[in-house]
């Protein structure tokens, strides 16, 4: 993946949902070593202990259904947008959920490079955002071979753990 970000003077966004998508994240953070980035993840007990060291932004927590889910989604749509236009990334990384979305139709809007890599936990199936982000990510990373037969297109790079 180094070879895709060679660009020295981009600035990466690495964004996801808390959870194990955020451990995902977490697990590619070498990647960006050296390089201009940032963290963009619901603010929970585990990603305000894990991000002390790291440039981020938090969302809020969001969990699909109930009514709630409405309106934190769309402040979420509108914290994504004011990172995004005050942090100006070239590159978006993803491990998904449903909070990275909103920063990946911006990225997708602004033409930027969304890199996005499908959950470990997914074996045969699509998952929500996966299925959303597919048609238009620039790189898409599956995590298990059998994955290609869902996402055709998809690279298959392996375990990030």
């Amino acid at each position: 993946m180094n070879r895709i970000m060679s660009n020295k003077k981009s600035k990466v966004c690495l964004v996801s949902s808390c959870g194990g998508h955020f451990m995902e994240l977490m697990q590619l953070l070498p990647l960006v070593q050296g390089r201009r980035y940032y963290i963009v993840t619901e603010k929970n007990v585990a990603s305000t202990g894990a991000l002390k060291k790291h440039p981020h932004h938090y969302l809020v927590q969001q969990e699909r259904g109930g009514i709630s889910f409405i309106f934190k989604f769309g402040w979420n749509i509108l914290l994504s947008f004011i990172y995004f236009v005050m942090e100006r990334p070239t590159t978006i990384i993803t491990t998904g959920a449903g909070a990275s979305y909103p920063t990946c139709l911006f990225a997708r809007l602004f033409k930027r490079r969304i890199i996005y890599v499908e959950s470990f936990a997914k074996l045969d199936s699509e998952s929500v955002t996966g299925k959303m982000v597919y048609p238009f990510a620039d790189y898409f990373f599956v995590q298990w071979p059998e994955m290609k037969k869902v996402y055709p297109k998809a690279i298959y790079g392996g375990s990030v753990y």
